[in-house]
């Protein structure tokens, strides 16, 4: 007796399309936890700078292309069809995850610094193309966002190929941008003290945009009153050390990127790694003291926060010191902004002695 045939297997139904791409958006969203806490691939094989950045430049440039692909079907109608879509998702999700595979071929021992410039690139591609997909399913077809959000993915994959390529280059990339933090902290510290005014005219200016619907004298709500607007003489004297110890920082990061540049050696990772390790918590320090002399200034806090910065600062610099990059540590320029920096330091204790005694 012949056999049945057997029933055939009806094709699964697929989502609609801004469904599908929904559940995209879901799925890049969950690669980003691995790819913030992942660990390059254990390999027996020598590493091939040259074949790295090729293959991740090709993975951005297919990302890049693939967002560009899926811009320009969603933003218009009619929609591609169910099966149009999943092909489009696939396509996506399968360049995303090759440029986290390329990601993880970049070893530790190429210097952590390099790896984390890496990692945020990666992260910006990534993140960028979740946003793309989920503006793509939440807004309409020929929305503004929609190229805003494209421009994004755009910008984050033409990044790609001006990462520094080693881990020195990466090092005096993330010590240039520490000098420039540290430098527009300055500036703005000090235009506030030739001013003579903490806030540069904006309390001035909400107080000649409510004038109209204020009462003569009366307190505008929100705003800080005389005292907790300008600083007193004693909170004058105490600015002027917490100035030139920011000057003092400025000059530090500017003496150690400079010291990298003419001495660093590529293959001294780790002790570059160190230098910039350190010299990345100056610019967050700065910020913290020069928040601080905003009025209503806290003397014992302002203390605090300058005894933070001396702390980093020394440390960078002995951390300096020790390293190859200073080939002559009885260098005068070491000791020189040490001694400046305690100088520093002493009259901002001088001036806040009172506060502790309290």
């Amino acid at each position: 007796m012949a056999n049945a045939a057997a029933p055939a297997v009806p094709e699964p139904t697929l989502d609609p399309p801004l469904e599908q791409l929904r559940h995209l958006a879901g799925e890049l969203r969950l690669l980003l936890p691995g790819v913030r806490v992942g660990e390059a691939r254990e390999t027996t094989k020598e590493f091939d700078r040259e074949t790295f950045w090729r293959r991740l430049n090709e993975a951005a440039v297919i990302v890049a292309r693939e967002a560009t692909t899926l811009t320009e079907v969603f933003s218009r109608l009619p929609l591609p069809s169910p099966q149009e879509t999943q092909r489009f998702c696939e396509h996506v999700h399968a360049a995303i995850k090759a440029i986290i595979a390329v990601y993880y071929l970049l070893p530790k021992d190429q210097g952590i610094t390099l790896r984390k410039l890496v990692r945020s690139a990666t992260l910006d591609i990534v993140d960028g193309m979740a946003q793309l997909v989920e503006v793509l399913y939440t807004t309409p077809a020929q929305s503004p966002e929609n190229l805003i959000s494209y421009n994004s993915v755009w910008d984050a994959c033409q990044q790609v190929p001006q990462i520094p390529r080693d881990n020195k280059a990466a090092a005096l990339s993330v010590l240039t941008k520490s000098v420039d933090l540290v430098k527009d902290a300055h500036e703005e510290m000090e235009q506030a003290v030739e001013e003579c005014d903490p806030y540069c005219g904006l309390l001035n200016d909400i107080e000649e945009d409510n004038s109209d619907s204020q009462g003569d004298g009366e307190y505008i709500l929100g705003c800080p009153n005389n005292q907790d607007s300008y600083w007193s003489e004693e909170d004058q004297e105490l600015i002027i050390p917490c100035l030139a110890l920011v000057r003092a920082s400025k000059a530090c990061l500017k003496k150690i990127r400079l010291s990298v540049a003419e001495n660093g050696k590529k293959d001294q990772v780790a002790q570059l790694d160190d230098i910039v390790d350190i010299s990345d918590e100056i610019s967050p320090s700065v910020d913290d003291l020069a928040l601080s002399i905003y009025p209503p200034v806290c003397h014992l806090t302002v203390r605090l926060n300058s005894a933070k910065l001396v702390s980093v600062l020394k440390k960078a610099l002995e951390i300096t010191k020790a390293s190859h990059v200073t080939p002559q540590p009885e260098d005068s320029w070491i000791p020189l902004l040490i001694n400046a920096v305690d100088h520093c330091m002493n009259r901002i204790k001088e001036l806040t002695q009172h506060e502790v005694e309290l």
